[in-house]
C-alpha cells in the first residue's frame, strides 16, 4: 500500500517532470506527498578558491534560494491541482550532505520519486537517485526528463533475472502491478543464466495469484547491450512503466552503479521503478 510519498524537487528554473508525476501517483493511491528541495553552497575547487569573492558566493547562494522557493511553489501548485495532501521542506545543506539526507529521509516513506538528469544540464540529480536507491531501503521511481503525462498503467514491463534486487522490485511494485491492465515479465537471454535463478514462469504464476494479468516473454541480447534491448522492447510494446532491480554497491561512501542500471538511467524514456 502506498500512502506516503517523498519527491526530490530539483533546483531548476523551469518545469520539473518529477513533480507532476509524483502528484499523479499520490492522486491514484490517495497518498500524502512531501516535497523536499535542498539549498547548498556553490562548490568551489580549492585551486581557484583564492580568486573567488565572498560576493560571488553570496550571489550564488541567493540564486539557489530563489530557485528553491520557485520549486516549492511549483510543487504546491501541482499537488493542489491533483487534489492531494502535501507539504514541502526547504533544507540547507552541503551537496554531499543533501544527497545523504534525502536517502535517509526516504526511509520513512513508502516511495521516493526523483527526476532523470537532462543530458545537457549540469545537475547533481544523479546523486539523489543513487542515494535514494542505495540508502533508503525503499523503492524509487525515476521520471524521464521528457515525461509529459501522469501515471499510466496500461502496460507495465517487469525486467526479471531471478536476482534478489529484481525480486525486491517486483514485491515493491505490487501496488502498481495490481492496477495495471497488462504486465509483461521480460527475461533477457545473454548466455549467463545461473542455475539458482527463479524461472520467469514461476514468477508469472506468482503474480497471477495476486490477480495480475501477466505474460512471460524471453528475448535475446548481447551481454553488453541489455539496457538497449530492454528499452527497445519497452518502446515496441508501448510500456508505460518499467520495473527492475537496481544494481550496484557503496564503496567508501561513494555509490557505484552497475552497468545495466547506469545504462537504463541514462537512456530511459518511460518511468522506471527500481529497488535495491
Amino acid at each position: 500500500m502506498i500512502k506516503d510519498i517523498i519527491v526530490n524537487l530539483a533546483l531548476v528554473p523551469d518545469h520539473d517532470p518529477a513533480v507532476p508525476f509524483a502528484a499523479s501517483i499520490a492522486q491514484r493511491f490517495e497518498a500524502h506527498l512531501t516535497g523536499v528541495v535542498f539549498v547548498y553552497d556553490p562548490v568551489v575547487a580549492p585551486s581557484v578558491m583564492d580568486g573567488v569573492s565572498t560576493d560571488w558566493i553570496d550571489a550564488q547562494r541567493r540564486e539557489s534560494q530563489a530557485l528553491a522557493k520557485s520549486a516549492a511553489e511549483r510543487f504546491e501548485q501541482a499537488a493542489t491541482a491533483a487534489g492531494v495532501g502535501c507539504e514541502h521542506r526547504i533544507v540547507e545543506a552541503t551537496l554531499g550532505g543533501a544527497t545523504e539526507m534525502f536517502g535517509r529521509l526516504a526511509r520513512r516513506f513508502d516511495l521516493a520519486v526523483v527526476g532523470q538528469r537532462e543530458p545537457d544540464r549540469v545537475s547533481p540529480i544523479d546523486m539523489f537517485t543513487e542515494a535514494a536507491l542505495f540508502e533508503s531501503g525503499r523503492p524509487i521511481v525515476i521520471v524521464p526528463y521528457i515525461q509529459k503525462q501522469g501515471l499510466t498503467l496500461d502496460h507495465v514491463m517487469v525486467c526479471w533475472d531471478g536476482s534478489k534486487p529484481a525480486a525486491r522490485a517486483v514485491a515493491d511494485a505490487l501496488p502498481f502491478l495490481r492496477l495495471a491492465r497488462k504486465v509483461d515479465v521480460v527475461m533477457v537471454a545473454t548466455g549467463r543464466t545461473r542455475s539458482d535463478e527463479v524461472p520467469g514462469a514461476d514468477l508469472g504464476r506468482h503474480l497471477a495469484r495476486h490477480g495480475i494479468k501477466v505474460e512471460v516473454k524471453r528475448i535475446v541480447a548481447d551481454d553488453v547491450d541489455v539496457p538497449s534491448t530492454l528499452l527497445s522492447y519497452a518502446a515496441d510494446v508501448s510500456a508505460d512503466m518499467i520495473v527492475m532491480g537496481g544494481y550496484g554497491h557503496s564503496r567508501l561512501r561513494e555509490f557505484v552503479l552497475g552497468g545495466a542500471t547506469r545504462g537504463m538511467l541514462a537512456a530511459m524514456t518511460v518511468p522506471v521503478l527500481m529497488s535495491h
